[in-house]
């Protein structure tokens, strides 16, 4: 009998020799070539020989050996190059035998320009490309609208976009609000409009005092004036103001520019909790579940976090652990290098931090406790569909099929997927419909669905999804068959299917399931029907909502795209030029000419396709 323990030793063992005595990151495959762990060592050839000279490996190494097949080498100049490439890897690959951060989106920032005539204040995301002031980062995205809406009423800057702001011949409602202060169309002076710029800036980074004293003589000096219309608006930013500052009283800190990190395990998951400080004030908090082994150590658990979360993100001077981290000395220096200046990694000491970490540790906790009560309840779901319709007890992953379309235009076919730990937003996929001969064919759509979906699963194609346990589709005994015969001509003949099809007048509680040669009703009342109703209604509202996207894309599609050679930066510069694709058309050749970044021949063609 052939172990393949041993054969995975022996590749390993024989690329060894060859290999320098550098730092560098190091990759194992199996014979599909998937990734299955990614690491880095100071020394490659040391760092491997751990895997074959062991004789006591954990379950989970030994695992992975055994289905290793192929081994990839990239060295690298030091061990903090290392560092980096293997987390960048990490992200970029997600192998099954690592350490994984699961939702690590960036973070939206509040930002205001500093060298535009009239600056912006919006929330960004993404790289910081832009010159300007960056607040944040805010734990979501409904603190940092709550911020721009307080500082709106406090500073009456624009919210809008550099094109509505140009084309703009008379004040938005935000001016009839008292939101903005209508620099569009010249209702404030570009040097007041600048100082309410420049406060927005000191009270963000903490000078509101100031702010509030300046408010205050305002109305005092409209009030003496019988200006009362002035001194109201004054008193309405003065109330925005307290608002804010109370807010900011609660979580008053001495951390200038800080992240606390706790991390909490319970019954082989874990939880980590992130409170973002900026200027003394705490900007929000987020709660993580690293997909890792149930036995892995909490120090290589939060090392692996922190060298994943900070890949793409800009990095505080200070990080404040409950726990110690592996390698902490490494990411320090990684990190310093990074960002060009001192960073810290400590493990909380003083009562502040103390105090902090303790907050922090008790939201990671409370997190932990909701999502393994959420996961239990979504296995106890699944185990009694999967004994309700007598399928494989081993079913963890359903996927559900809807399709969208108005009289067959804009058709979507949309793919959503649930586990044990809820919705899989990640494995979400919708289906612009190709084939012109089924639009607005419900069997046809979602035959061409299931099949681009599978077919590609099947050949195992980069970028597939690995396959369901459960397959449900939006319809009745027609959806049924029409599914049953595509995934039978792709060989997934054991691949079980259920069919949802409403009652009659469509009414919710009287659904019939179709599986198989039988169909199933369950009472109103049932646990088991609200489940599946949850999951259709969702595939449904994905479904909608991908079709209205696309509606909506195509409603907004300029003239201007039906030219040839008019990309996008031509079409917004003739945009902010004309004020409106109409404006282009009536334009004579002259006046296209003078745009910049058209040339003459650019012109000749725009010119020519609206009057030939």
């Amino acid at each position: 009998m052939i172990n393949h323990l041993d054969l995975g030793k022996k590749i390993i063992k024989d690329k060894i020799p060859l290999l320098p005595k550098n730092p560098g990151v190091y990759r194992m495959l199996s014979s599909t070539k998937e990734i299955l762990y990614i690491g880095k060592a100071k020394n490659i050839p040391n760092r491997l020989k751990s895997y074959v000279s062991d004789s006591s490996l954990a379950i989970r190494t030994e695992r992975m050996l055994s289905l290793t097949h192929y081994l990839e080498i990239t060295t690298t100049t030091n061990e903090s190059e290392a560092l980096l490439l293997e987390a960048n890897l990490i992200k970029k690959h997600k192998p099954r035998f690592n350490i994984l951060l699961r939702d690590d989106k960036s973070f939206p920032y509040i930002f205001i320009g500093h060298k535009d005539k009239w600056p912006q204040l919006t929330k960004l995301r993404g790289k910081k490309n832009r010159n300007g002031y960056y607040f944040g980062p805010f734990a979501s995205i409904g603190s940092a609208n709550w911020t721009i809406k307080i500082l709106q009423k406090i500073f009456m800057l624009r919210v809008c976009d550099d094109t509505v702001f140009k084309n703009r011949e008379r004040p938005c409602i935000l001016y009839q609000i008292k939101r903005c202060s209508a620099p569009c169309v010249k209702h404030i002076d570009e040097e007041n409009y600048k100082k309410a710029v420049d406060d927005a800036v000191n009270f963000i980074s903490g000078k509101s005092r100031q702010i509030q004293k300046k408010l205050s003589k305002e109305m005092e000096k409209a009030s003496k004036e019988l200006d009362y219309e002035k001194a109201a608006i004054a008193r309405d930013r003065i109330k925005a103001l307290t608002q804010i500052q109370s807010s900011q009283k609660i979580n008053q800190t001495n951390l200038n520019e800080a992240d606390v990190i706790s991390i909490h395990k319970e019954s082989g998951k874990t939880c980590v909790q992130v409170f973002f400080f900026r200027s003394k004030q705490n900007w929000g908090n987020q709660a993580f579940f690293p997909k890792h082994d149930p036995d892995e150590k909490l120090e290589n658990i939060l090392s692996s976090f922190i060298s994943q979360f900070y890949e793409n993100k800009t990095m505080p001077k200070l990080i404040i652990t409950n726990h110690k981290i592996f390698e902490k000395d490494l990411l320090q220096k990684t990190f310093s290098k990074k960002e060009a200046k001192d960073v810290i990694i400590k493990e909380a000491k003083t009562k502040e931090e103390m105090s902090l970490s303790s907050l922090a540790k008790k939201n990671a906790k409370q997190s932990l406790t909701e999502k393994l009560y959420d996961t239990q309840s979504n296995s106890n779901l699944i185990e009694q569909l999967a004994k309700k319709f007598d399928l494989n007890q081993n079913t963890n992953l359903i996927e559900v099929y809807d399709n969208s379309h108005i009289q067959g235009s804009d058709c979507v076919g949309a793919l959503i997927t649930f586990g044990n730990e809820g919705f899989e937003k990640k494995r979400y996929r919708k289906f612009n419909i190709r084939n012109d001969l089924v639009k607005g064919d419900d069997y046809g759509m979602l035959k061409e669905v299931l099949f681009r979906r599978f077919s590609k699963a099947v050949k195992e194609k980069a970028g597939a999804l690995s396959l369901p346990d459960l397959i449900m589709v939006d319809g009745g005994k027609g959806q049924y068959s029409v599914s049953r015969e595509i995934l039978n001509e792709l060989g997934l003949h054991d691949l079980p299917i259920i069919a949802i099809a409403k009652g009659k007048n469509r009414n919710a509680g009287d659904e019939t399931m179709f599986f198989e040669d039988k169909s199933y009703k369950f009472k109103k009342n049932d646990p088991l029907l609200f489940f599946i109703q949850r999951l259709r209604d969702e595939a449904h509202r994905f479904a909608i909502s991908s079709h209205r996207s696309k509606r909506k894309k195509n409603l907004s599609k300029s003239l201007l795209d039906q030219i040839t050679g008019i990309g996008k930066q031509r079409k917004r510069a003739l945009l902010n030029h004309f004020g409106s694709a109409r404006s282009v058309e009536s334009a004579s050749f002259e006046e296209l000419k003078s745009v910049e970044g058209i040339e003459d021949n650019v012109a000749k063609k725009i010119y020519n396709y609206f009057h030939e």
